[in-house]
């Protein structure tokens, strides 16, 4: 399981004032709430951006860390308050961003419409992988250029900013704000800690700008001159170099650093610190407190050459790429889907049988897996246009292993593959056998191969969904060692109760037949038939390792794309509010900083095979006090107007195989059920009466 670590910032554009007539402009902060998605879990606040004063298009500097894993929905709740003095602070607005979704859009950037009016942009990127320390820093300003005007003082504060890697990056992004200090033209500002990693990634030589403002009461702060730097720079200028910022080409007075160290700092492992040279720093303090890492120059530019000793200068081998690196480094993934349609799965017209669809709106095993696994692969996929392909029917006397499903050579999102499995079965096909994966495991090669060519970042991924082992075993090695060059990983997922021992050979397959990678995940549903998270973490679990290693073993790396500046929104387009989902949630602050829930309306998303097709719905939290006499009272989670089926979640305490009462949602009649196998407390499953 590959889990990485992300950093979240946000700002926003246009927000509603809600100051109240006569009151000025709302002073804008975020709260960020990790919300409970599946069996068991439960909402967590992450924590809250700094206020920034009479503002309605804040970027805040404050940044939020948390773990992503490409198998599960991971969602956050966005909270847009207006901080009020000596009152209760007014809500201005919430969304709620799927991490995935924000991976996979352009630039990792995701805007979403608030109900009060205004747009919230969340932005991720690839933490850090230790910890570069705490820099403390400490500026001094000498005679600046007054910007108020004849008979006042600028108020200075400054900013640090820096840029962001990939589309949407190329734009100055506040990461550090100062407090000003009221006319004064010679400002000494109060130290400033600013984290490493949120600064530069690490790289103490990365560009960054400090910019110079006058603090205004309506938030309107006027330029008083900026000038570019890096943290090395600022280390070594302690208590001599100065800077100048600029504004307009012209000069508008003197930055002194008076103090600049890092702090707390991990060391890579095996490294050494080199001391930077520092003799121009007259203070002892300081240059025992600066130790820059020297950064190597870029391959490209020195690899291989020769510096007039006729050797080339050895290189160290490039740094291995995350999964993270490239879904947001241009890396295009494409999923394709095949379906089993062999006589084994039974007929579809009768209940009980693997393709039967249920009037009343429950969801087969194949429909299940294509709604879990598609859903999570279609938010990295460019244009939503997936081929869906079936084996094992005949057509005509002829029994087909790889045959187009629906009308179209392409189905457009997860909806139109679900669309395109039902209208097979109005067609003239009679369900057949032998199970031959072979067929449509070369046409996915083949198709991948020939995207890869027009992007070399290019990556497919098939799922494979079958009721039965497949028929002849060495043919299906030979294929998939036949295809293991192609930028493909092949997810099998076993529909229904069948013996799946004989698809066993599929386990180190790879290294027994010596093949270079892993390519295949083979799934049982049963195992998971309750759980959508469970499914979507067992089956894609292998896929980052997959692709990366696909990638790197060629040297194809993360390529961003032309950055686009985004101050300029205009490119992103904003999804529109949620009413269901987008909820101002209830939350206490208290003086010492800690933030509390005050309910659980909200923090629960329905993560249930049934919820809907790339929609989002909340459900009501589960009890927390469940009976503990037998039966146990279940709470029906958010059932559907029409027809009988409704979800139960299961108590604490209670076991699968153990009966529970639960009240039908419609007609209020008392029921005892069984919970099925495989559903652990606080999971849920369908009933139908």
């Amino acid at each position: 399981m590959t889990v990485e670590r992300l950093q979240l910032t946000l700002q926003a554009s246009s927000l509603k004032n809600v100051a109240g007539l006569g009151k000025g402009t709302s002073d804008p902060f975020a709260a960020v709430t990790l919300l409970a998605t599946g069996p068991g879990e439960q909402p967590r606040v992450l924590g809250k951006t700094e206020v920034i004063k009479n503002t309605l298009s804040p970027k805040w500097t404050t940044s939020f860390l948390f773990d992503y894993e490409f198998g599960k929905e991971t969602h956050i709740n966005v909270s847009v308050v207006d901080e009020v003095r000596k009152t209760t602070d007014k809500p201005m607005g919430s969304a709620v961003f799927e991490i995935g979704d924000i991976l996979g859009s352009r630039g990792s950037v995701k805007a979403k419409k608030l109900k009060k009016g205004g747009t919230l942009y969340a932005r991720l990127q690839k933490a850090a992988p230790r910890s570069a320390g705490k820099l403390a820093l400490r500026l001094r300003g000498i005679k600046l250029k007054n910007v108020e005007g004849m008979f006042k003082k600028s108020d200075p504060f400054f900013e640090i900013r820096r840029t962001h890697d990939g589309p949407g990056g190329g734009s100055w992004t506040p990461v550090y704000r100062s407090k000003h200090v009221k006319n004064n033209l010679s400002p000494k500002w109060e130290p400033a800690t600013v984290d490493v990693n949120a600064l530069c990634d690490g790289d103490l030589g990365r560009r960054l700008q400090v910019a110079i403002f006058d603090h205004e009461s309506n938030g309107k702060h006027a330029k008083m001159g900026s000038f570019e730097t890096t943290v090395n720079e600022l280390v070594n200028a302690v208590g001599g170099r100065t800077f100048t910022p600029k504004k307009g080409g012209k000069d508008y007075g003197t930055i002194a650093v008076d103090e600049c160290k890092i702090m707390g700092a991990e060391r890579p492992s095996g490294a050494t610190v080199q001391p930077a040279t520092t003799a121009h720093v007259p203070t002892a303090t300081a240059a025992a407190a600066i130790m820059p890492v020297p950064v190597a120059p870029p391959v490209q530019q020195f690899g291989g050459m020769s510096l007039g000793g006729g050797m080339p200068v050895p290189m160290p081998p490039p740094q291995r790429p995350t999964f993270v690196d490239y879904v947001s480094g241009n890396c295009d993934l494409s999923m394709c889907v095949a379906i089993d349609f062999t006589g084994s799965n039974g007929d579809p017209r009768k209940p009980g049988t693997l393709h039967h669809f249920s009037p009343h709106g429950q969801m087969n095993g194949y429909e299940k897996a294509i709604v879990g696994v598609g859903n999570i692969l279609a938010k990295y996929d460019t244009d939503q246009q997936f081929p869906v392909w079936g084996f094992g029917a005949k057509y005509g006397g002829v029994v087909r292993h790889c045959f187009q499903v629906g009308k179209e050579k392409e189905a457009h999102g997860v909806a139109g593959i679900l669309e395109a499995y039902k209208a097979t079965f109005k067609t003239p096909l009679i369900m057949s056998g032998p199970t031959v994966f072979t067929e449509v495991i070369s046409l996915a090669a083949e198709q991948a191969k020939v995207r890869a060519r027009d992007n070399p970042l290019s990556y497919t991924i098939l799922l494979l969904l079958t009721d039965g082992a497949v028929t002849d075993v060495e043919a299906t090695k030979r294929t998939l060692a036949s295809v293991a060059d192609a930028p493909l990983s092949i997810v099998i997922v076993g529909i229904g109760r069948a013996d799946f021992s004989a698809m066993q050979f599929l386990d180190d397959f790879e290294k027994r037949a010596d093949m270079n990678r892993d390519i295949v995940q083979f799934v049982e549903f049963s195992a998971h038939e309750h759980n959508k998270t469970s499914l979507t973490r067992a089956t894609l679990e292998e896929i980052p390792d997959q692709l990366v290693q696909y990638f790197f073993q060629r040297g194809i790396m993360p390529q961003p794309v032309k950055q686009m500046s985004i101050s300029n929104m205009s490119h992103i387009s904003a999804d529109e509010y949620n009413e269901e989902v987008d909820i101002d949630l209830s939350l206490d602050y208290h003086d010492d900083g800690e933030i509390v829930l005050n309910g659980d309306v909200g923090t629960h998303i329905d993560n249930t095979y049934e919820a809907g097709i790339g929609e989002l719905h909340v459900m009501p939290p589960p009890s927390t006090n469940p009976s503990a006499s037998a039966p146990v009272m279940a709470a029906a989670v958010a059932p559907p107007a029409q027809p009988f089926t409704f979800q139960v979640q299961v108590p604490q305490g209670v076991s699968p195989g153990m009966q529970i009462q639960v009240a039908h949602p419609q007609t209020g009649q008392m029921l005892v059920v069984p919970v099925p196998q495989g559903v652990a407390p606080g999971g849920v499953f369908s009933v139908s009466a």
